[in-house]
């Protein structure tokens, strides 16, 4: 149930790359999102927690934004911070995983408060025909969403949800709802197979039928994940996640190898991700220091 600006409580409601080789998946970055780049003030109108760490904020916008594509949310006296998109329709939403002061103070607000947003930006997921395999770990489940809901229903897909415990997994029911078959894994084994989603994932795929992969979660996660796709001649999408400032491609925060993760992705094709030497191994701090994944 979720709580709404007018205090009433209403129920639910669920919105709604092309893999090219090994190029960077195709879709619409910010040249082409016109005044998608202007800060916009909007008010928050629907809230609910989804699960102990992860509470999601609803808001209505017309931008239109494909899967896998972020928003910068401006937190008036706090900071700029760039979030996935959980929902992409008019009534959009943010999964929000308090991991600091401006997540924690976005995960404070209620219905009715307002907040800045730049966006939809970056290049998202593509949802091709085939039959897709989707790993998502932790909170990865939240970009890959609103791609299950578009991909094409001619063959069943399977959608791995990976979490440390039962209580953190998400979307679970949204994605059932979405006619996949899920299979969960957590690493405590309080539900579903007791190990890694990549774990499942290998088994799912060498047991065969699937025409390609997308994945979003942590960053060894999808390394392996890239790895196994290469392996198997599958094609892979994955979205890419880097410390950004300004989400156009100026300040240079999120660069990898190269490659403006802010403008070149989040989503980029496998085969490109295992080209940059950093994929899997490091990353730089908000200070630009490089640290180890």
């Amino acid at each position: 149930m979720w709580r709404t600006a007018t205090g009433s409580i209403q129920a639910s409601r669920s919105d709604g790359g092309n893999d090219n080789g090994r190029g960077v998946a195709r879709g619409k970055g910010p040249l082409h999102a016109g005044n998608r780049t202007t800060l916009r003030v909007v008010r928050i109108t629907g809230k609910r927690r989804e699960t102990p760490l992860v509470t999601v904020l609803r808001y209505f916008d017309s931008s239109p934004a494909s899967p896998g594509q972020f928003v910068m949310v401006w937190v008036p006296g706090v900071d700029e911070i760039p979030m996935s998109l959980c929902h992409i329709g008019p009534l959009k939403g943010i999964a929000v995983h308090v991991k600091g002061e401006a997540t924690e103070a976005l995960a404070g607000l209620e219905p009715g408060d307002r907040v800045g947003i730049r966006g939809p930006l970056g290049r998202g997921f593509e949802p091709l025909p085939g039959r897709a395999l989707v790993i998502a770990g932790g909170t990865g489940i939240a970009a890959l969403s609103p791609l299950i809901e578009l991909l094409p229903k001619k063959r069943r897909h399977t959608v791995v949800i990976g979490a440390r415990t039962a209580s953190e997994l998400l979307f679970v029911k949204r994605v059932l709802s979405a006619g996949a078959e899920v299979v969960l894994t957590t690493e405590d084994g309080s539900v579903g197979m007791r190990g890694m989603a990549t774990d499942a994932a290998e088994e799912l795929l060498q047991r065969g039928g699937y025409a390609r992969i997308y994945t979003c979660g942590p960053e060894l996660m999808m390394r392996r994940v890239a790895e196994l796709g290469a392996q198997m001649g599958i094609p892979v999408q994955l979205s890419l996640e880097r410390y950004m400032k300004c989400g156009i491609g100026l300040c240079d925060a999120c660069a990898i190898s190269g490659l403006h993760v802010c403008t070149d992705g989040p989503v980029v094709s496998g085969w490109t991700a295992l080209t940059l030497s950093e994929f899997g191994k490091s990353r730089r701090d908000a200070s630009g220091r490089r640290e180890k994944l």
